[in-house]
């Protein structure tokens, strides 16, 4: 359907979001099920969007190190995503793949088994709610048989899961409309003018007005934010994923290297870096992504790989996300995070409610731009 705005005309909304990716349509649900009028403004199908690289993992195992309540709100997510998944299925009749049977971190060595014991170990130590178990090969492969003998053991959590970047982003996206939410694709915004009180934001088809302006648009977060005098620092982190045919069923836990879907294709990943806007792929990292699934699997080792593709992830300096509100332009919000499938189900109940009125949560104390100012620490999750 094409959407179209008359030019020097304005259409009048509660809340406008910029931006309809995993973070922006998780906020818009949330804010339209609070009875709030609500547009969503999304680019083209060629933009960059982080849906198309997410792993699809609810993952809270191994966050926090640095930053206790990161791994807090993760779970707190975590938590809420069997009744998120619920709720949208019953809405809209899609089913988003949410399964919760615990996670798995594969270590191949006895030092990677023992590093990650003791990242966990500090974090349960704070925290004694977030639990985790040591698995040595013996107990792994009691748990997964398909696992390779050569692996040293893994780390197990309750508390991980995982689900479906894509169905969770069109059963939002359904939920979102049939609420009576406004989505305009190909309307992505070109400027924010901000007066007391409203805003005004203009479109390629025309100008919006709104008392409120979420800012979720990933990337371009950073161009958008200093319009409602805020701070964006974010550079992209390219992933590389690799999906093979349809398997017969062998891995019943999502691990950060291997995960099998419902239908029986298993994707392969768990690759970082920093190039820029390059999301392509490269030759070197997927035979290393394969190196390790094979490593980890032996049954993968004549998979026929059907597909493979780059994308870019959002990421702050420290990994952390940012949920803040703007202290020259109250009502212009940002929102940055790059675990947009890990936390959906938080955004949804959690973080459009502050949106649309109430109290800031205390969960969020942390999570704000200002933190940069006179920090230069990188990836501290």
């Amino acid at each position: 359907m094409q959407h179209k705005l008359a030019h020097n005309t304005a259409r009048r909304f509660d809340i406008v979001v910029a931006g309809g990716g995993l973070v922006g349509m998780a906020i818009a649900y949330g804010l339209v099920r609070a009875g709030k009028r609500v547009a969503v403004c999304d680019g083209a199908d060629s933009a960059h969007r982080a849906a198309r690289g997410n792993f699809g993992l609810v993952w809270v195992q191994g966050k926090g190190g640095r930053c206790l309540p990161y791994a807090q709100w993760s779970r707190e997510s975590s938590e809420r995503w069997g009744a998120f998944a619920a709720q949208l299925q019953r809405k809209t009749g899609v089913d988003a793949g949410f399964e919760r049977p615990g996670g798995i971190e594969l270590c191949e060595t006895i030092e990677q088994l023992e590093a990650g014991r003791q990242l966990l170990e500090s974090i349960r130590a704070r925290d004694a709610s977030l639990t985790y178990e040591v698995l040595d090969i013996h107990a792994l492969k009691a748990r997964v048989p398909s696992a390779s003998d050569k692996l040293a053991g893994a780390l197990y959590s309750p508390h991980d899961g995982h689900a479906s970047p894509l169905y969770t982003l069109r059963a939002m996206q359904q939920a979102f409309a049939l609420a009576g939410g406004t989505y305009l694709p190909h309307h992505e915004v070109r400027e924010i003018r901000p007066y007391v009180g409203r805003f005004e934001i203009d479109t390629p088809h025309g100008t919006l007005e709104a008392e409120r302006v979420v800012l979720a648009a990933g990337l371009d977060n950073q161009r958008l934010a200093p319009m409602v005098g805020m701070l964006a620092p974010i550079t992209p982190l390219r992933g590389q994923i690799m999906v093979t045919e349809r398997l017969a069923p062998f891995l019943d836990y999502p691990t950060l290297v291997v995960r099998q879907t419902p239908e029986g294709s298993v994707l392969l990943g768990d690759s970082a870096e920093a190039v820029g806007f390059d999301d392509g792929q490269t030759r070197a990292v997927m035979a290393d992504i394969a190196r390790r699934a094979r490593t980890a699997f032996p049954v993968l080792g004549h998979a026929r790989i059907v597909r493979a593709w780059g994308a870019l992830r959002i990421m702050t300096p420290d990994g952390l996300p940012v949920y803040e509100e703007s202290s020259t332009h109250p009502g212009a919000f940002l929102a940055i995070c790059h675990s947009g499938v890990t936390l959906a189900a938080a955004h949804a109940d959690v973080i459009a409610p502050w949106i649309a009125g109430g109290a800031r949560p205390s969960i969020l104390d942390p999570f704000v731009a200002t933190r940069f100012s006179n920090s230069t620490d990188a990836h501290v999750l």
